[in-house]
């Protein structure tokens, strides 16, 4: 059976760790594929770097529309990030009836519905496994592996740089600012971490895997995104005292009345598989109807592991190269004239608990103050902690741990607590999921 032929777009990190994967394990793939699978050309920003793989065979050029346009190539892997060039090639790739594998989240997560219709059109597969997750193979398992169910909800560690920080933070003390440093030296953070630290990037993959759980358009713009550059030392350690961790979470949730869609700093018990997952692991937990909760973990970046996902969807190509367009598994897991435009639902309509910590001047009757507020908003508390005051100030912590309610209601309790006289500083709000 004929070969495929494979045009890698960047041989970087992962380009360069796809590329060895499929040298090094060339006779397992194959007897998977069912045919042999071989990169032949890939373009790179300067030919005289040295590289991750063996590129002796490889064709190299700083061209990467070579790639695009070259009539040999089945299979354009894209791995150069970006969206303007990253889109125009694959785009062009897709014109050319090329089919294409990518990593790039951002691309897929913003500009995924028109490529997704191109690639319908030409009758081609544009498969994005590696673009959340690294290689836990998140993708697959909602689209294929629980496709006979109606997903609920989507709750994920997918950035594993904030979960790097938060969890050094958590089990050393270290403040934000010195473990983001430590993260940059590592190289799990870039030199301008704001990608990383405010959300965009799990924002990036959260609109993915909304999509593809709960059969909607893709829609970034419609993401709440919150960062962890203003959580403190309090707050984690409180967390700790109280039973729960903090995790930078991308929730997705559906019901009866629109999709919820947010990435936020969130307290989960710390009993839960996913609230001890640590480092820059990552971990996503999928709830069906019928399945109930599944935890899936793994790295979520680096090089062979990225890879892992990058060759498992040429393999994927290569499987399916011959059949009906028609029949092949779609790209958003639905087919596309049956995905739906579900509500999303504002910030004020998000259901969860709250942790909620207000600094008030140590005075008899603040307590019942407050709790007054919650109960003209028809909040349940499920617990209150008051800390004892410090040597020397005048003021103590009061947290309370809500039921679920709205976040308008609390948000509403909140303005009128802080325009207390007692009310030392602006409220602390972190968002509670139990995830039971």
């Amino acid at each position: 059976m004929k070969s495929i032929k494979v045009g890698i777009l960047g041989l970087g990190t992962v380009g360069g760790g796809t590329a060895n994967v499929l040298q090094r394990n060339a006779d397992e793939i194959s007897r998977r594929a069912g045919r042999n699978i071989e990169v032949i050309m890939a373009s790179v920003r300067d030919l005289a770097r040295p590289r991750l793989c063996d590129c002796s065979s490889l064709t190299l050029t700083t061209d990467p529309f070579e790639v695009v346009n070259n009539p040999d190539v089945d299979i354009v892997v894209e791995l150069i990030g970006g969206e303007t060039l990253a889109k125009e090639l694959m785009l062009l790739a897709i014109d050319n009836g090329k089919h294409v594998v990518t990593a790039n989240k951002a691309l897929i997560a913003l500009h995924g519905n028109e490529i997704f219709a191109a690639a319908q059109e030409q009758g081609v597969s544009v498969l994005f496994e590696s673009a959340v997750a690294g290689g836990i193979s998140i993708i697959k398992s909602i689209r294929e592996g629980l496709a006979g169910n109606r997903i609920e909800l989507v709750a994920g560690i997918i950035n594993g740089t904030g979960n790097f920080i938060l969890t050094e933070m958590r089990d050393k003390g270290r403040p934000f600012e010195d473990v983001l440093a430590e993260a940059q030296a590592l190289g799990y953070a870039e030199a301008d971490p704001t990608f990383d630290v405010e959300g965009i990037d799990a924002a990036h993959k959260l609109t993915i895997l909304a999509s593809i759980a709960f059969g909607i358009p893709l829609q970034f713009d419609k993401v709440y995104t919150e960062g962890i550059t203003d959580l403190s030392l309090t707050d984690v350690d409180y967390a700790e005292q109280l039973g729960y961790r903090i995790k930078h979470l991308g929730v997705a949730k559906a019901s009866k009345d629109g999709i919820e869609m947010r990435v936020h700093p969130t307290l989960i018990p710390a009993k839960r598989l996913i609230a001890n997952v640590d480092g820059v692991m990552n971990a996503v937990m999928v709830r069906g109807d019928a399945v109930g909760n599944t935890l899936h973990y793994g790295a979520g970046a680096g090089a062979e592991p990225t890879a892992s996902a990058v060759v498992a969807d040429i393999v994927d190509v290569a499987r399916t190269i011959t059949a009906d367009p028609h029949n092949r598994v779609p790209h958003l897991a639905f087919q596309p004239d049956a995905l739906i435009d579900l509500p999303v639902k504002s910030q004020d309509a998000f259901e969860c608990a709250f942790y909620l910590r207000f600094e008030v001047n140590d005075v008899a009757g603040v307590m019942s103050q407050l709790s007054a507020q919650f109960a003209d908003q028809n909040i349940s508390i499920e617990a209150i902690t008051q800390k004892e005051p410090k040597v020397d100030e005048d003021f103590v912590s009061v947290i309370f741990i809500t039921q679920r309610t709205t976040e308008g209601r609390v948000n509403r309790a909140i303005k009128q607590i802080e325009s207390m006289a007692d009310v030392r500083k602006k409220a602390i709000k972190i968002r509670v999921e139990h995830l039971n």
